[in-house]
């Protein structure tokens, strides 16, 4: 062989492994966009689906909101008839009674008799040696803790 077509051989060979090299790189990014493409792609589905039980959330709480508006307006209808019923029953307690026979609202006052509890009595806030350190002396008032604690 000639020296003309060893390196032309040689020129031809390295530049197949150059186009080699290139190749092997173009198929690894290709191969990283594909990766992070399934993952797009599966980020996609999973903010559809946060998406839709979102959806169905708020159709439940719509739902609640519908029933708590329902169940309200109910006892507010029965509070003002409760309470027409009451002014009703008062009005009716201004005329006299007669002898012997309890007014409606003496009725009404015994049924609704407020039962209040108790007073709790709640724990001390602090410990007994603040007592003993803040309480005053009996020479002039003055703190133990101020004059150098306990005698």
């Amino acid at each position: 062989m000639s020296t003309v077509a060893l390196v032309m051989n040689l020129a031809l060979s390295a530049l197949l492994l150059a186009a080699l090299a290139f190749g092997w790189r173009l198929e690894r990014r290709l191969k990283a966009l594909k990766d992070s493409h399934d993952n797009f792609a599966r980020a996609v589905a999973d903010l559809d689906a946060a998406a839709a039980r979102a959806e169905q959330g708020l159709a439940d709480l719509r739902a609640a909101t519908d029933e708590a508006a329902e169940t309200l307006s109910d006892r507010i209808e029965t509070a003002r008839a409760l309470s027409a019923r009451i002014e009703r029953g008062v009005s009716a307690s201004s005329t006299p009674a007669p002898q012997g026979e309890a007014r409606p609202t003496e009725i009404v006052r015994e049924r609704a008799e407020i039962v209040r509890p108790e007073p709790v009595a709640t724990p001390r806030s602090r410990a007994r040696v603040d007592d003993d350190l803040f309480e005053p002396d009996a020479d002039g008032g003055r703190f133990r803790a101020i004059l150098g604690g306990r005698r």
